[in-house]
């Protein structure tokens, strides 16, 4: 996965690798180039006295040596180009995946592992990428042409590669086959962190409610734990490799030095080449070093490949039908046939036979108990979900065979848990619709009872809203939402117990005002309060996932106990 992760994304720069490769060559070039003069050095000027030749060959050595610093510098220009550009194209790729993602994949993979693999997995496999393109480039060109110019030197010490190049081979090879299952272990750690912490930041009224502070830092501390284990077996590993590649490339220079001075003693071999030989050989090892270093990066950018390869290669339940339907018939129309749904391994449906139709400009509310199913039929209205039985048609459409940004486009959802984003009131009003005048935002706001504390806000329509409307109460959380939806200007509107942080009068209001402000728009609302479901059109009362009743609440007062047994306890509730 790796490797077709890098091909696919480092083949869009070919440019900048090919430049790459040029600078790179001649960078191990003149690296190569530079033992030999050396040699010569020590051989033609030192060992003969002739301090001309000593100068003319040292600032031979000397251009040659800036020239491959030039080149190193513009390839490693090159290479952290092409790497950061890979790097931020796979971030997009991820972020768009997961934005088109439903909520079964969403629940599959957990909102902290998905943030990991998009930051920390990408930034592994970034790293590489960027080491890769210069190390597993000048590695072998330095090894192998570090060979090819040690025999030239001589031909009688290139045994102790062939004892010191293996040697050190089966030594990475050892190390790194402990460290693959460790960096999948450690990336899975790495979750572990995100969801606990990630928990614990949004739970954190919850957390101190209950007194669970010193239990939820036993869980941290717990799964802090883990990952500081599994990185110190890590590190002890990564710690180890290196000094035994500096064991085996000293012992091999010791080697050169104590044969390669019996050769020079006997007159066979000259010092400069003796020199020339021990770089040659330095080189070779380095460049197997250089390598084996690669091969450390490798396992954990593998296991990083992976995890990003199973979101990009994961396929949207909500699969975009082959030849969408564009224009709604009755627009505005909302039928639920025989509808059925069920989680994947669940042993029963949520949610099963349910059958009723709301006319454009209607309000059908439905009610229920807690767990009967209200949230999971109201989502699959805007193919949040994908009904396994019957079918949800929207303006006389089915919603598996609409366009999804036209579906999405009519419909205006309130969810049960309003989120507002960074920004300010007018941004996030206009959330869904960028042109929407500043008049017509005060108009919703006006419906959705918000106006009022708006305008008392500091900078009215500007004022700052914090990540997740986190500096505004629960209820003017609910009302920009609300107002957020009215602004979308949908055909329906979807109210998922968007009432239930309002007291009685505001609640009232708000419905009256969408009542006469909206009369075309059809609002199809959850609620729990018996008082804000009175007037709706139609009333669609659920027990255990079906339909225990069907009409006004008139109707329903003589014909469903469900129902009467609901605004009895409510009525009790309010005596």
């Amino acid at each position: 996965m790796l490797a077709k992760l890098l091909i696919r994304y480092l083949s869009r720069y070919r440019w900048l690798l090919v430049a790459l490769l040029i600078f790179q060559f001649a960078a191990a070039m003149a690296s190569l180039y530079l033992p030999r003069l050396n040699a010569d050095i020590i051989d033609q000027g030192v060992a003969r006295g002739d301090t001309g030749y000593i100068w003319s060959q040292g600032s031979l050595m000397l251009v040659i040596s800036l020239g491959q610093i030039i080149a190193s510098v513009i390839a490693t220009y090159f290479a952290a180009r092409a790497a950061m550009a890979a790097g931020r194209d796979i971030r997009r790729d991820v972020f768009e995946k997961v934005s088109g993602f439903s909520e079964r994949e969403l629940s599959q993979f957990g909102a902290g592992s998905l943030i990991t693999r998009n930051t920390n997995d990408v930034q592994q496999v970034q790293m590489l990428a960027m080491m890769g393109a210069t190390m597993l480039v000048s590695a072998p060109l330095l090894a192998i042409g570090g060979i090819v110019m040690a025999l030239q030197q001589d031909v009688g010490l290139s045994w102790l590669l062939g004892v010191a190049v293996p040697a050190l081979l089966v030594v990475v090879a050892l190390v790194i086959a402990r460290m693959v299952p460790l960096f999948r272990s450690y990336q899975s750690k790495l979750d572990g962190v995100n969801r606990v912490m990630r928990e614990q930041l949004t739970g954190v009224r919850v957390v101190r409610a209950f007194v669970r502070e010193r239990i939820e830092e036993e869980r941290f501390r717990d799964a802090n734990t883990d990952i500081m284990v599994v990185g110190r077996k890590v590190g002890s590993l990564f710690v180890l490799l290196f000094p035994l590649a500096m064991l085996v490339l000293n012992v091999t220079v010791v080697g050169v030095i104590w044969f390669g001075g019996i050769q020079v003693d006997s007159g066979d071999v000259q010092i400069g080449t003796l020199f020339a030989f021990m770089q040659y050989v330095a080189q070779i090892l380095m460049g197997v070093l250089m390598a084996s270093f690669m091969t450390v990066m490798i396992p954990r950018a593998a296991v990083s490949a992976e995890r990003i390869g199973e979101v990009l290669d994961s396929h949207s339940a909500l699969a975009r039908p082959a030849h969408p339907v564009s224009t709604f018939p009755t627009p505005g129309a909302v039928e639920f046939d025989d509808v059925a749904f069920a989680y994947p391994g669940a042993e029963a449906p949520v949610v099963s036979g349910i059958s009723f139709a709301a006319r454009p400009g209607e309000t059908v509310a439905i009610v229920g108990s807690t767990g009967a199913g209200k949230t999971t039929l109201v989502s699959l209205i805007p193919r949040l979900f994908d009904a396994t039985g019957g079918a949800v048609r929207i303006g006389g459409v089915d919603v598996r065979e609409a366009d999804l940004d036209v579906l999405w486009t009519s419909i205006g959802l309130v969810p049960q848990r309003p989120f507002l984003f960074s920004g300010t009131v007018a941004s996030n009003l206009r959330f869904g619709r960028e042109d929407a005048t500043d008049d017509e935002l005060w108009r919703a706001l006006e419906i959705a009872q918000g106006r009022d504390f708006v305008e008392e806000m500091e900078g009215g329509l500007g004022a700052r809203i914090a990540q997740g409307g986190t500096n505004v109460s629960g209820g003017q959380r609910q009302r920009l939402a609300i107002a957020r939806a009215i602004v979308h200007r949908p055909a329906v509107l979807v109210f998922d117990d968007s009432f239930s942080a309002l007291d009685l009068t505001t609640d009232a209001r708000l419905r009256q005002a969408l009542w006469r402000e909206l009369p075309h728009v059809t609002k199809i609302v959850v609620a729990q309060r018996v008082s804000t479901i009175t007037d709706a059109d139609r009333i669609v009362v659920l027990e255990d996932g079906r339909m225990a009743g069907l009409g006004t609440h008139d109707e329903l007062l003589e014909t469903s106990d469900t129902y009467r047994e609901i605004v009895a306890s409510q009525l009790g509730v309010q005596a």
